[in-house]
C-alpha cells in the first residue's frame, strides 16, 4: 500500500503513548491467541490508528512488514517495542518459512503494511495463503484503507465498485487493461503514481469515455486533495500541475445510454464475426469486427475463436 509521509501526518506527537498507557496495552494485548494477525496501520494520520492494531502490535512476538524503517517510525510513535522483519516480493519466500515455522510453535505474528490494510495491493497475500494451507488460525484487525477512503468521499456510486489496483505502467498494455475494466458495471477503483497521473487519466478518458471521476490524494494528510471532474478535465488539470503523493482514482460506472449502447453492439456480434470469419482468419476477423463495434478486442477474440471452433466441430 502506499505509504505514510512523516511530515504530513497530523498530531503524531500527541498519540504517542504514556508508561501508564504502555502497561495497559500490554496487559490487553497478553490476552491475544497464537496465530497470524493482519494489522491496518494509518494511511497519513496516526491518529486513525486504533486500539485493538495498537494492542496487536504490541503483543506479538513478531511483526512482518513491507519495510521494517517506515514501520520502526510507526511502532516509536506509539511506544511499542517489538522485532519486526521485512516481508515484500524479494524475501516472501525466505521469510514466510520462517514465519510459518514461528506460528507452528504457538507464536503472534502481526503483519502491517506500510499504511493501510495489508493485502490490498502489498505482498501480503502470499503469507496468508501458506498459514491457511497450514491450518494455523488467521485473524484481521480492520482499520484504515486507501481505496475505501478514496471511494466514500468521492461522491461516486459506491455499490457495486471494482478494485483494479495499480494500472500497467506502459501505455499500450495500461489501455489495454482499461478494455477490459470498460464493460463492468461498476465504479472503477485504481492506484496510481503520481508522475503516471496525466496519462493514465489520458487513456481512462480514451478508453472508458467521459464518465464522473475523482482523484483523491494524500487522503488523511495535511495536503488531502480530492478533484472531481470528467477523466479528461482531471488529465488536463494534473498535466499542467504535477502533483505529489499518494493518489487513488475513482471512476464512475458506465452511463445507461453507454452500457444500452454496447448490449446492441453485442447482440449482432455473432453475425458480424460468422460473416467475418467466411473469408478471413480467427485474428483479422476479430480485430475487424472489434474495430467496427467498438467491443473489447480481447472479448471479440475469445468469440470468434469459439465460433470457429464450433463451426470445425
Amino acid at each position: 500500500m502506499p505509504q505514510r509521509t512523516d511530515e504530513d501526518s497530523n498530531e503524531s506527537d500527541q498519540h504517542a503513548s504514556s508508561p501508564r498507557e504502555r502497561r495497559r496495552t500490554l496487559a490487553r494485548a497478553r490476552a491475544l491467541s497464537p496465530g497470524l494477525y493482519i494489522v491496518a496501520t494509518p494511511i497519513g494520520n496516526l491518529g486513525d490508528m486504533s486500539d485493538r492494531a495498537r494492542d496487536t502490535l504490541a503483543a506479538a512476538d513478531v511483526i512482518a512488514c513491507e519495510d521494517t524503517r517506515v514501520t520502526a517510525r510507526l511502532l516509536t510513535a506509539f511506544g511499542i517495542k517489538r522485532r519486526t522483519l521485512r516481508y515484500d516480493e524479494h524475501t516472501a519466500e525466505r521469510i514466510g518459512a520462517v514465519l510459518i515455522e514461528r506460528l507452528k510453535h504457538g507464536e503472534v505474528v502481526a503483519l502491517a503494511s506500510d499504511a493501510g490494510l495489508p493485502l490490498v495491493s502489498d505482498p501480503g497475500q502470499r503469507l496468508v495463503r501458506a498459514v491457511v494451507a497450514a491450518g494455523i488460525p488467521v485473524t484481521v484487525v480492520p482499520g484504515p484503507s486507501a481505496p475505501l477512503a478514496a471511494l466514500v468521499v468521492s461522491g461516486l456510486p459506491p455499490e457495486p465498485f471494482f478494485f483494479a489496483g495499480f494500472l500497467p505502467t506502459k501505455g499500450a498494455a495500461r489501455r489495454a487493461a482499461l478494455d477490459r475494466f470498460a464493460g463492468i458495471p461498476a465504479t472503477l477503483v485504481f492506484l496510481e503514481a503520481p508522475q503516471r497521473l496525466a496519462e493514465s487519466l489520458a487513456d481512462i478518458a480514451a478508453v472508458l469515455g467521459p464518465r464522473e471521476a475523482a482523484v483523491a490524494r494524500e487522503l488523511t494528510k495535511l495536503h488531502e486533495e480530492v478533484r472531481r471532474g470528467t477523466p479528461a478535465e482531471l488529465a488536463a488539470h494534473y498535466e499542467a500541475a504535477p502533483p505529489k503523493g499518494e493518489i487513488v482514482i475513482v471512476v464512475g460506472p458506465p452511463q445507461a445510454d453507454a452500457a444500452e449502447q454496447q448490449a446492441e453492439r453485442r447482440a449482432g456480434l455473432d453475425e458480424r464475426l460468422r460473416a467475418a470469419l467466411a473469408t478471413r482468419s480467427v485474428r483479422d476477423a476479430a480485430a475487424e469486427v472489434a474495430a467496427a463495434t467498438g467491443l473489447p478486442r480481447r472479448e471479440v477474440y475469445a468469440r470468434a475463436l469459439q465460433l470457429a471452433r464450433d463451426a470445425d466441430g
